[in-house]
């Protein structure tokens, strides 16, 4: 059975001039992929792996082509267009994403990432996609350990942190903090459970704790060193409030980061600096 917004295995069932006719089913029959989509030494009764959706004039189309997301998941995508029904975002493919009013958290505007969730209309089968994320988390309870590895998107930035989907069933927050580089909207990465609290909520940490945190501030240290001529004006002895505010760590984290450059023998440190060896 064919799904739409998915990706679907059909069989080659007729050959024309502007591209090859795939077997639906009874339910949509023959679906056309365009020519500029397949392989020339594509033949009848080949299958294929396509992506299924509606094109611009609402026909039932396949593509080889890859979309940002598919039905069922989350994905930061940029806006390209506003009209008075809603916005369109890139996901992708030519036919960008619809996202009606109704499902906009606030008024989506060009230029602007998102993350959205696409689902399908279940009357019309047509592909949509919804900011109203939390809509679509925390219905399983969150079973996870402290410091397990978990999958990422960033779905939102505020004063105090950034707002995180985990493995796509969950939301958590890194605090600003707890981090020393800026994050992205729409940037899918890796985190680490830190604590699920009594109410279920999630906190999670950036970098694991201790030797491997370390290891990724001694290569931010290191990359700030040759940015700045070998020398950075601040040490191991500085003042925690100026360490928290050039790196957005603690000062025992930047020990540790420092000490690791150091027994590497990458810099000397001083009272006031560190020195690029």
């Amino acid at each position: 059975m064919v799904e739409i917004g998915k990706y679907n295995s059909l069989r080659v069932v007729k050959d024309v001039e502007h591209g090859l006719y795939l077997d639906g089913g009874d339910k949509y029959g023959e679906i056309l992929i365009p020519r500029k989509y397949v392989s020339e030494d594509t033949k009848i009764d080949d299958m294929i792996d396509v992506f299924v959706y509606y094109d611009t004039e609402d026909r039932v189309i396949a593509t080889t082509e890859q979309p940002y997301a598919t039905i069922g998941e989350f994905a930061g995508l940029q806006v390209i267009d506003v009209n008075k029904f809603g916005a369109f975002l890139d996901w992708g493919l030519i036919k960008d994403l619809f996202v009606p009013f109704r499902e906009q958290k606030a008024k989506m505007q060009v230029g602007k990432t998102y993350v959205v969730y696409i689902d399908i209309d279940e009357k019309s089968e047509r592909i949509v996609g919804s900011a109203k994320i939390e809509n679509y988390l925390d219905n399983v309870p969150p079973m996870y350990r402290e410091d397990q590895e978990v999958d990422i998107i960033v779905a939102g930035i505020s004063d105090l942190g950034y707002t995180c989907i985990i493995n796509s069933l969950h939301k958590g927050i890194i605090y600003k903090n707890e981090i020393f580089e800026d994050l992205y909207i729409g940037q899918q990465t890796k985190a680490y459970i830190k604590k699920v609290r009594e109410d279920e909520k999630i906190d999670l940490y950036y970098h694991k704790k201790g030797l491997k945190a370390s290891e990724d501030l001694s290569d931010i240290v290191l990359r700030r060193l040759k940015d700045n001529n070998g020398v950075l004006n601040i040490s191991d002895k500085s003042d925690a409030a100026l360490i928290n505010e050039e790196f957005g760590v603690s000062k025992k984290q930047f020990k540790k980061a420092v000490g690791h450059l150091y027994k590497q023998r990458l810099i000397k440190i001083e009272n006031d600096k560190i020195t690029l060896l």
